[in-house]
């Protein structure tokens, strides 16, 4: 079979997905199906389109197509474990990770999708040793050092944690995902102000995104004054241990256990007068439309 990746119509699909000229590069690739019908570098082609234009059912049906013909194809797993990650099916995610890692082991994001799900399940510790691999593969990527920034703060490795977000912000070139990331680590260690200036450049970057609209307005909400003085004794809670938590706890429980209750009850009553708050700064007095 001819090499299609020298073919002129493959080079040119590839060249307007750098440009995100989805539709396009699509119109390109189904022209090269109709000249090469049972080639999976085709198959693959089209369903990364797809995958990259949220269109997760045409993209794992057509990385179907190309699995069918070649079991092992590296851009047809690729697509098949970004599809499963993306629609937060985690338990198909994870196995075919792990096929398509034994297919092509030296694929960084691999390293880096395992370890969001080793974070989603509270596993800070697994998603480090995650992160560690797929940073031996690709060193300098900011994206892979700001979630190392915020796995560190997850671990209470503040220090460490700050210490990463420096190197992240060295090779970082206006990511989105990457200010997203800094931002989640700047909130674990408690520096409100810091990750409501990386949310604000993350929602610059990305302002369809529904995702970064929430962590944005929250990130508004916790620098609230309000809000700050029931976020206080959140700092010395970060530096305790678990035990030391849970000790406290129980301490407070049996003996200042109406004080705790009107803390609870006025924390709960500030979360929602405070995101109010924001709401209307935001959005004015009407329904909220970003």
């Amino acid at each position: 079979m001819e090499n299609v990746h020298d073919n002129v119509t493959y080079t040119k699909a590839q060249q307007l997905i750098e440009w995100r000229r989805y539709k396009e590069a699509l119109k390109e690739a189904e022209q090269l199906l109709s000249e090469e019908p049972e080639n999976p570098d085709v198959f693959a082609l089209i369903s990364q389109i797809h995958l990259l234009m949220d269109e997760y059912d045409k993209a794992l049906y057509w990385s179907n197509q190309a699995l069918t013909r070649e079991p092992e194809h590296e851009l047809a797993w690729f697509v098949r474990v970004g599809v499963y990650y993306d629609t937060n099916q985690d338990r198909k995610c994870k196995e075919a990770i792990q096929e398509a890692m034994r297919i092509d082991p030296y694929e960084p994001h691999y390293y880096f999708l395992q370890a969001h799900l080793y974070n989603k399940i509270d596993r800070p510790n697994q998603a480090k040793t995650a992160l560690s691999q797929a940073l031996e593969l690709r060193p300098e990527s900011p994206v892979y050092l700001a979630l190392l920034s915020y796995t560190e703060a997850l671990l209470k490795n503040y220090e460490d944690s700050a210490r990463v977000e420096k190197l992240a912000l060295k090779y970082n070139t206006e990511l989105s995902q990457v200010f997203l990331y800094l931002g989640w680590a700047a909130g674990e260690r408690g520096e409100f102000k810091l990750k409501e200036t990386y949310m604000r450049n993350a929602i610059r970057l990305h302002p369809d995104s529904k995702l970064y609209q929430e962590e944005f307005l929250e990130a508004l909400q916790h620098n609230e004054v309000l809000f700050k003085v029931f976020l206080w004794p959140g700092k010395f809670v970060r530096r305790m241990k678990t035990w030391q938590i849970l000790l406290t706890w129980v301490v407070a429980v049996f003996l200042f256990r109406p004080l705790l209750i009107l803390f609870l009850v006025l924390y709960v009553l500030s979360h929602w007068v405070t995101k109010a708050i924001v709401h209307v700064k935001v959005f004015g007095w009407r329904r909220r439309g970003i």
